[in-house]
């Protein structure tokens, strides 16, 4: 090899020095993972339980007019047979109004009742909780150390690491 060959390549390596000294302060390699342990978190669910339960409701049947209409006819004709001169249309107006009470009474208190199954909904607030893995805390190995660090995702049994060699001032 002449002279000027060797020349030139120490010149390139000069050159090179800075880049070879940014580049080689970062570098990557890998951890052995000693432990996985997810980072497990409650969350409030909150939600509505409802049911329905079916009650009897007692329904009044609709009123007849029917026994009031010829209560009050039956009641006004024995009034006018009763009442003579001038209290003949008081007793026919009394017989009336009374014959209609009982004609009513008559016809609707003997009705029967029906009863009606209703569904009615009962709902109430309950505070369910549901468990969410947050992340998982990782111990890793490296030349003899032991780590801890917070990760998103299991890494299984190795950890890749960005290593950063930096000096220390006063040595």
């Amino acid at each position: 090899m002449n002279i000027q060959a060797k020349l030139m390549i120490a010149a390139m390596g000069f050159a090179a020095l800075p880049l070879a000294q940014a580049q080689g302060t970062d570098f990557e390699d890998f951890g052995r993972v000693v432990r996985v342990q997810p980072r497990v978190e409650q969350i409030r669910m909150p939600r509505q339980e409802c049911r329905t339960d079916y009650v009897q409701v007692p329904v009044q049947q609709e009123r007849g007019a029917g026994g009031g209409i010829v209560g009050g006819i039956v009641g006004g004709l024995l009034g006018n047979q009763v009442g003579s001169g001038s209290g003949r249309v008081a007793a026919t107006a009394a017989g009336a109004i009374a014959g209609a009470m009982v004609g009513d009474r008559a016809e609707n208190n003997n009705r029967p009742q029906g009863v009606q199954e209703q569904a009615v909904r009962q709902c109430r607030n309950v505070d369910a909780y549901e468990s969410r893995t947050a992340g998982y805390d990782v111990t890793y190995e490296y030349r003899g150390q032991s780590y801890t660090t917070l990760m998103n995702r299991d890494p299984g049994n190795r950890v890749r690491l960005r290593v950063s060699v930096q000096p220390i001032d006063g040595y």
